[in-house]
């Protein structure tokens, strides 16, 4: 991935809203929760007024006036500079087009799965299946509902949210169902290594014969 001036994803999102027009801070924020772009992407709204300032002193932005409303604070309206546009469209580029180098946290977990022995694991995977059912068939009724009023372009990560928990769950559920008849090897030593704290001599007991 490529090290840029301001990496923080919050970045991304702001320089997106400013593509429809200038924004103060405070509308940047509004109109990146109307879209649910905190569901797509990491972000840490006390972060934003920093955000915003560097992306102003790298250039990618610039502020074009201050507006006084009421009695607030005096806020400043910023709008997106051609290296704004540039560095927008280079960032999706390199996001589509670029595997992600950070393995996910469950994949972490399943390296260490051994440590909680067959019985508490199989309690854990099938934890992990509700949930994720569950959050697939949220996103199955959001898309529906979604897809009557909004073009398909601005629903495609509902999409891919989707389809990446119905593919996980396909998975859990088939390493489920080996777990409790028994298919995987080695199942028993693990269950005895669990248990009694003895890593068994011969590997052998954990491959299938």
């Amino acid at each position: 991935m490529k090290r840029r001036k301001v990496g923080n994803l919050l970045g991304l999102a702001v320089l997106s809203v400013l593509v429809d027009g200038p924004k103060h801070p405070y509308e940047m924020a509004a109109v990146i929760k109307q879209r649910g772009k905190q569901g797509d992407m990491p972000i840490k709204w006390g972060s934003l007024y920093t955000v915003v300032a560097n992306l102003d002193k790298h250039g990618f932005i610039e502020a074009v006036e201050s507006v006084k409303d009421g009695g607030r604070p005096e806020r400043t309206v910023y709008r997106i500079t051609p290296a704004g546009h540039e560095e927008l469209e280079d960032w999706v580029r390199e996001l589509v087009g670029t595997l992600d180098p950070e393995p996910p946290r469950f994949k972490a977990g399943l390296s260490m799965l051994g440590v909680l022995g067959p019985d508490q694991a199989t309690r854990q995977l099938r934890l992990r299946l509700t949930e994720l059912d569950e959050r697939a068939a949220g996103l199955r009724t959001s898309l529906e509902q979604l897809s009557a009023v909004m073009p398909r372009l601005f629903l495609v990560e509902v999409e891919y949210d989707l389809a990446m928990a119905e593919a996980e769950a396909r998975w859990v559920r088939g390493f489920l169902d080996e777990l409790t008849s028994g298919a995987v090897p080695g199942t028993d030593a693990w269950r005895r290594w669990y248990e009694t704290g003895e890593f068994p001599d011969d590997l052998g007991e954990f491959v299938e014969k």
